[in-house]
């Protein structure tokens, strides 16, 4: 699920900056929405694989905190960013003669440069504080059910949610192996 994961979201990231067509507010958003899903599931899979792999559950405290600190990062920057979606959408549909100047090139940079300030300005100290400090306790089995549904389940389904589904993207990435494919003829003759 991982690989599907990161392969998923890595092909919305080449379809996107390969075709120029794409270069519109929604699909930068969704760029970087994909590239913060990689980074979201990279800062515990790859732990949890090789912990798997050495039959072994340690985990340093300095360690503990620092995946804690940038999965609290991601998980805001997701919810952030699936924000500034919705309102590039409500822009588009009720506004679409004000859309472009609504959410020209400068503006849709300013958003994602905001959703990182606010995520890690508001995490920076409340979060480590609370995970630190909290003494709720559950059973680990229904909090690994759900830690691997939020870590692993939903950012693998983003790039199917937002983009399979989608012609432009669907277009775009068509062409992305067409060149591929045309490059690596060329190479190996």
């Amino acid at each position: 699920m991982y690989l599907i994961t990161v392969f998923g979201n890595l092909l919305i990231i080449l379809a996107i900056s390969s075709d120029s067509h794409l270069h519109t507010p929604m699909y930068f958003f969704l760029s970087n929405l994909s590239f913060v899903d990689i980074c979201f599931t990279s800062t515990t899979i790859p732990k949890m694989l090789w912990n798997i792999y050495i039959q072994s559950q340690v985990i340093t405290y300095e360690a503990c905190i620092i995946q804690v600190y940038f999965l609290m990062l991601f998980a805001g920057l997701d919810d952030f960013l699936l924000t500034v979606m919705a309102y590039d959408r409500f822009a588009a549909i009720c506004h679409p003669l004000y859309y472009t100047v609504i959410m020209n090139p400068k503006v849709c940079r300013i958003l994602v440069l905001v959703s990182w300030a606010i995520i890690v300005s508001l995490f920076y100290c409340t979060s480590l504080s609370v995970y630190v400090s909290s003494a709720a306790t559950h059973s680990s089995q229904s909090s690994a059910t759900a830690s691997m549904m939020y870590t692993v389940v939903t950012p693998m389904l983003n790039p199917f949610i937002y983009s399979l589904r989608n012609r432009d993207i669907k277009r775009a990435l068509k062409a992305f192996f067409r060149i591929a494919a045309i490059k690596r003829t060329l190479v190996l003759r």
